[in-house]
């Protein structure tokens, strides 16, 4: 057979010692965290881990079974009558750092407040049921998690004898459940605090490789030529077993591609894993967490660093060269792409996982939110379609969720909540330009009871980490408006 000039060139360019030659070539030229601290942060006296009895079915009053929830709390800065902020958890396990720093610990100060951070239902250690089997996983649902909130704010308050406005707080998957608490709940919460909420549910969410695209273009038009380019011949050396060894040498493929990509399912998720290596970053770009993890620390500005150096070789070499970089900085010595292997951990129904498999669950029964390769030019290529992830409903959860199953629950979401055409007010939505989930919120004020601010340049949540020196003035501008909106609710 006779090899086309074009991949040999890739082939050779896989070594990077041959980059002078290719050069002159033809070939020319992707969850809220904690907050962290500076330093050793020592732990507040005022701070408590306490634990409430809940219900485990709000919506059948004939099941009388309760379980143990979690919460913390924190009375440093409350005075009698003052307002209760809380914190609303999501697919983690909910953290006390929160409960001493972030901007809401500021307007605590300021208002003060009680502080309250409850954890979700299933995540973390708030354990409903003995294992996370599909039977028992028929109870998580925002709608449980809503109702568990409903019931918190009811007990504290009698219990306590709390006179003060309730006021949520909540970023990413609980940014939403905060403008839904409102909503749905208006007599026992004043106010809401949405941070990268996506209220719409959508099963094929093409739109978030649109804004990585676009956050990669911001930085350099080229660098997100050469992403493309890069993918491309990715796809070109997937077409022969020679391409396919070096593939395996340069991206450290923890499975050889020829014993794998014969199935369109392992393939899409080589195609996928490659794509999250931008999406990762680009989603919590700067995002202001202080005292981040190495993978934490690599930004937009160091992926098309990386994409327009020309002396580390051709665009499909930089491209491992990213690999690599994210590959080390979480401390793994390969990449795995084997579908199998993903799915076996997801079907483990032990409480031994970090969420994943609670998280994939709701995706499969309320909300979607695939992030796929539907998105025309294709920049990360267009192997992993919507179909890619039903499947992995399907072959996590059972055959019975499947499309039709998943458009009716995503139907059922937004019919509840109202999409991005929810009545409520009393509540202020937040969102980044660099965060591809803006594009499921409201970004623009449609009613000036429920204001939107849109915080040019910055990403996933960074409105809630706590202040930095080096926050751009429109991040804090945008803290002083939510400061100034809490402060408009409780006068009310």
């Amino acid at each position: 057979m006779k090899i086309p000039l074009l991949f040999l060139l890739l082939v050779v360019c896989l070594h990077v010692d041959a980059w002078k030659f290719c050069h002159k070539g033809r070939l020319h030229g992707g969850n809220l965290g904690e907050p962290g601290s500076r330093g050793t942060l020592s732990r507040s006296p005022f701070v408590k881990t306490l634990w409430f009895k809940q219900w485990l079915d709000h919506f059948n009053p004939r099941n009388e079974e309760t379980w143990q929830q979690r919460y913390f709390i924190n009375n440093e800065y409350y005075q009698d009558g003052g307002p209760i902020f809380l914190m609303i958890g999501g697919e983690a396990e909910a953290s006390d750092k929160w409960m001493t720093q972030g901007a809401w610990v500021d307007y605590a100060k300021k208002f003060k407040a009680l502080l309250f951070q409850v954890e979700h239902r299933f995540y973390g250690q708030s354990h409903p049921t003995e294992d996370i089997s599909v039977k028992n996983l028929v109870y998580l649902s925002s709608e449980q998690a809503l109702a568990d909130l409903a019931t918190f704010i009811t007990k504290m308050t009698d219990e306590l004898k709390l006179t003060g406005k309730w006021i949520a707080f909540g970023g990413s998957y609980p940014g939403s459940l905060a403008a839904w608490l409102r909503m749905k709940y208006p007599h026992l919460i004043h106010g809401a605090v949405s941070s990268s909420g996506p209220l719409l549910a959508e099963v094929d969410f093409f739109d978030y490789f649109r804004v990585v695209d676009e956050a990669l273009e911001s930085y350099s038009e080229q660098c997100l030529a050469n992403v493309k380019t890069a993918h491309e011949q990715v796809n070109l050396l997937t077409r022969h077993p020679l391409g396919m060894r070096k593939l395996d040498e340069s991206f450290k493929l923890c499975d050889p591609l020829q014993t794998l990509i014969k199935e369109q399912k392992h393939l899409s998720n080589f195609w996928d894993t490659l794509a999250n290596n931008f999406a990762g970053v680009v989603q919590y770009n700067k995002d202001n967490r202080i005292g981040k993890t190495k993978a934490g620390n690599i930004t937009i500005d160091d992926l098309c660093g990386i994409m327009l150096n020309e002396t580390i070789g051709i665009p499909v070499q930089r491209l491992a060269a990213i690999n690599t970089l994210l590959l080390n900085a979480t401390n793994q010595t390969c990449l795995d792409y084997n579908y199998d292997n993903m799915i076996n951990e997801l079907r483990n129904t032990s409480w031994e996982g970090e969420g994943a498999r609670q998280w994939t669950y709701q995706t499969c029964t309320e909300f979607g939110f695939y992030q796929t390769s539907s998105y025309s030019p294709h920049v990360f290529g267009d192997q992993f379609p919507v179909d890619f992830y039903i499947q992995q409903c399907e072959d996590i959860f059972g055959s019975r969720f499947n499309t039709s199953f998943l458009d009716r629950a995503v139907d059922r979401t937004n019919t509840i909540y109202g999409g991005l055409d929810i009545d409520v007010t009393n509540v202020v939505f937040v969102h980044g330009s660099v965060d591809p989930w803006h594009a499921l919120g409201i970004t623009k004020t449609k009613d000036q009871g429920a204001p939107a601010i849109y915080i040019e340049g910055t990403a996933h949540c960074a409105n809630m980490y706590p202040r930095d020196d080096s926050d751009p003035p429109q991040l804090n501008q945008a803290r002083v408006e939510i400061e100034n909106h809490i402060d408009s609710w409780l006068r009310l």
